[in-house]
Parts: C-alpha cells; sequence; structure tokens
C-alpha cells in the first residue's frame, strides 16, 4: 500500500474512451518534458505512445515507463 501514494494518476481520451493511467511521479517528470521538448502536449505524447503499443499487449502504464527509461538513457 506505501508504494501507491507515490503514484499520481492522469486520466487521458485515448481512441474515443477515458482511461487513466498511474505512474510514479519521475515517469511524468520525463514524460511531461519530452512532451514539451516536441512542442505538443502530454496528452497528444500519451496518445502517440499508445497507437505505437497497439497490438504488442504490452499495458499502457508498461509503455509509458519504458518509453520514459529510453528517453532518459
Amino acid at each position: 500500500m506505501g508504494e501507491e501514494r507515490h503514484l499520481r494518476k492522469r486520466s487521458f481520451q485515448l481512441a474515443g474512451h477515458r482511461t487513466s493511467v498511474a505512474l510514479e511521479a519521475d515517469f511524468w517528470v520525463v514524460l511531461e518534458d519530452v512532451a514539451a521538448r516536441r512542442g505538443q502536449s502530454l496528452a497528444g505524447l500519451v496518445t502517440e505512445i499508445d497507437t505505437a503499443r497497439a497490438g504488442s499487449g504490452r499495458p499502457l502504464a508498461s509503455a509509458l515507463r519504458v518509453f520514459a527509461l529510453a528517453e532518459k538513457a
């Protein structure tokens, strides 16, 4: 339960439906920075990552974490 306190939940409209994603704050910081560098909204970046993972079976939260880690590498 202690780990859940560190998660921050955000909601997005993806593929015509609302979805919520809970990630650690550090991942949201990276994703927000990438979106800002690209001149796009966080929702736009999340949509892009969601589209790229289509058919992979990978949960959106995992895809976002992997993307953020790759950006920090």
